[in-house]
């Protein structure tokens, strides 16, 4: 069974930073383009940050400059590392296995003074 398992969200202070984890188990994110969504409340979910392979990445015009995915295949993860976070960046974070069509449960990303 494919399992995406999202960590790292916090509350954290406007301008500070966070590094979201996806853990995958059952599918093997090398051979998947991997994304990153978040959803808040009252919105619909949109894409954050997409990792393609082959090295290519794209990203929402809201993060550009201040998030970065990677991924490790050897440990079968994808992170979000976000920078200079906004009151906005306020959501819950989802991971996406575009093979498959898998969801994570989702990780709760705050940030406020």
């Amino acid at each position: 069974q494919v399992r995406l398992v999202e960590s790292g969200g916090d509350l954290v202070q406007p301008g500070g930073s966070l590094r979201l984890s996806c853990a995958a188990s059952e599918i093997m994110v090398s051979l998947s383009d991997m994304g990153w969504y978040r959803q808040a409340p009252g919105k619909q979910r949109e894409l954050v940050a997409r990792s393609i392979r082959g090295g290519l990445s794209d990203y929402a015009d809201s993060v550009k400059g201040r998030f970065i995915i990677s991924r490790d295949d050897a440990q079968n993860t994808v992170y979000l590392q976000m920078n200079s976070l906004k009151p906005e960046d306020t959501a819950v974070y989802y991971c996406h296995a575009y093979s498959g069509e898998y969801w994570g449960q989702g990780t709760q990303v705050t940030v406020s003074s």
